[in-house]
């Protein structure tokens, strides 16, 4: 399931990266000016208001006792000198109330306002929201020209004034909506410079990702150009270097396994000629070993049979190195699959010794010969080193031939399964010497590589080894050419290659 991460290119995140740090700059000096701006906007009408009227409490004389009528035209009076807004009046003498204004406003001003300004002979202020509407309110007691003891002393009258901060609003508002529309407009602008630097960024990204895809298809001599002197050009050139490494590296060992696949081509080429002659003279030597001595017979018989094992590994060898060299082909027919066993079976003179189960019908295309190899193998193995009996079944599954050879033996030990069709494989380091090449089984495998198919080995639910080769009916995509080379000797002698590839019986 893809990441969030991977849900985007690395060039959008790098752009709403780059866009959120401008966004996350253009809103933190944005709010840094809101919040001077408006301070400022309102300090300043606060201040010139509070010493406004202060001037008019400190100039109001009232004439005691106090007349409502009069009282409320001297409201009036220092209402129409308000700074630098209107201001509505409110005047406390006791039980007396009287305002400047018609719509009451006595609900604006808070206790605390209200006992501050009683008790305090400099006045107080407070700025109050109410009803969503902020309100500048100014408390101030009148004193008494009366001096007593040197001071002035409070009348008892305290003069209230409330300004609407509906201008300062509304500026406050407009630096809102200047900071909001000068924002996007700026992350439009932001936007350039963040694709620029995604593509300078990317550029060598890309150039990496082409190269490094490159190599993995076996262009091993690509590089990157260099570029700068940043991480970038920095990482271009590690590239490189480590791309020349690994191109000495894998040429390297191309030559050493060029080398290797040829010595063994070489070597078993020139030991067939010494070879067939040997297998003649041995020949000769069995069939007049009964005229000889015990000791000299046995001795006959022993080098006889250790030049058979040794001729079957040259063969066996020839065909490894073919198949390294990939000078290998099919040479295809359509054949009848049961038949095709059957003619496998025949020819070792195995009928009697096989259960078989081979429904008609199976028509398939493949080499006949290389085929022959696979079922020689793999029954051979099952007789030598499983249990009879061994079942040969054929069957169809989707668009493949099914070939299972199932033995009754001990099965194949589970840490030998992995190994089952490694060259030389020896799952039982007692049958080292075993007569067999250790080939046969990887060669099998190739051979159904060869043909498109797959080849696996398991333990039967109810014992014994069972070997499951699947082959396509169509066959390869290219099976065609002409022969590759002597038949190998599994094909007319069935080699010990579960001993070299997998369990002990």
């Amino acid at each position: 399931m893809p990441t969030a991460a991977s849900a985007f290119g690395l060039r959008t995140r790098l752009v709403l990266a780059f866009l959120l740090v401008a966004a996350v700059s253009a809103v933190t000096t944005a709010a840094l000016t809101y919040r001077e701006a408006r301070s400022a906007v309102l300090v300043r009408a606060q201040d010139t208001a509070v010493a406004s009227f202060r001037e008019e409490a400190e100039r109001f004389v009232p004439s005691l006792p106090l007349d409502p009528e009069s009282l409320r035209w001297n409201l009036y009076d220092i209402a129409a000198r308000a700074k630098p807004h209107p201001w509505i009046v409110f005047a406390e003498y006791g039980s007396l109330r009287a305002s400047s204004g018609d719509r009451p406003v006595s609900g604006v001003l808070t206790a605390e306002l209200r006992r501050t300004a009683h008790t305090s002979p400099h006045g107080t202020f407070e700025r109050v929201v109410k009803d969503a509407k902020a309100y500048l309110t100014i408390g101030m007691p009148v004193m008494t020209r009366v001096v007593a003891g040197g001071r002035a002393v409070p009348s008892g009258l305290v003069l209230f004034a409330v300004m609407p901060m509906t201008n300062e609003e509304v500026d406050i508002d407009a630096l809102v909506t200047a900071a909001r529309d000068g924002a996007l407009p700026g992350l439009a602008v932001a936007l350039v410079p963040a694709l620029l630097a995604a593509r300078s960024v990317l550029r060598p990204v890309r150039e990496l990702r082409r190269a490094a895809h490159s190599m993995g298809g076996g262009q091993l001599d690509t590089r990157i150009a260099v570029r700068g002197r940043d991480e970038m050009a920095a990482l271009a050139s590690t590239f490189n270097e480590s791309a020349a490494r690994l191109e000495h590296s894998v040429q390297e060992l191309r030559d050493a396994g060029t080398r290797a696949r040829r010595f063994a081509s070489d070597v078993s080429h020139e030991l067939r000629t010494p070879l067939a002659g040997m297998l003649a003279v041995t020949d000769v030597l069995d069939e007049d070993a009964g005229t000889l001595d015990p000791d000299t017979a046995r001795a006959v018989r022993l080098i006889s049979a250790e030049t058979g094992k040794l001729a079957v590994l040259v063969e066996d060898l020839m065909e490894i190195s073919r198949f390294d060299a990939r000078a290998v082909s099919l040479v295809t027919d359509e054949v009848d699959a049961a038949e095709a066993v059957r003619s496998t079976l025949s020819g070792r003179q195995w009928l009697d010794r096989i259960r078989t189960e081979l429904p008609e019908g199976f028509r398939i295309r493949l080499d006949p010969r290389r085929f022959d190899v696979i079922v020689a193998n793999l029954v051979g193995n099952a007789l030598r080193h499983g249990a009879e009996p061994v079942t040969v079944r054929l069957s169809k599954r989707g668009g493949a031939l099914i070939v299972e050879v199932h033995d009754n033996g001990p099965g194949i030990a589970p840490d030998a399964l992995p190994h089952i069709f490694d060259r030389f494989y020896k799952a039982d380091a007692a049958r080292a010497r075993s007569s067999g090449s250790g080939l046969g089984l990887a060669i099998t495998e190739e051979n159904v590589r060869l043909h498109g198919g797959t080849i696996h080995a398991r333990n039967a639910p109810g014992g014994g080894a069972l070997f499951t080769v699947e082959l396509p009916f169509e066959g390869p995509a290219s099976a065609s050419g002409a022969p590759d080379g002597p038949l190998p000797a599994q094909a007319s002698e069935p080699p010990d290659s579960r001993d070299g590839n997998g369990a002990t019986a």
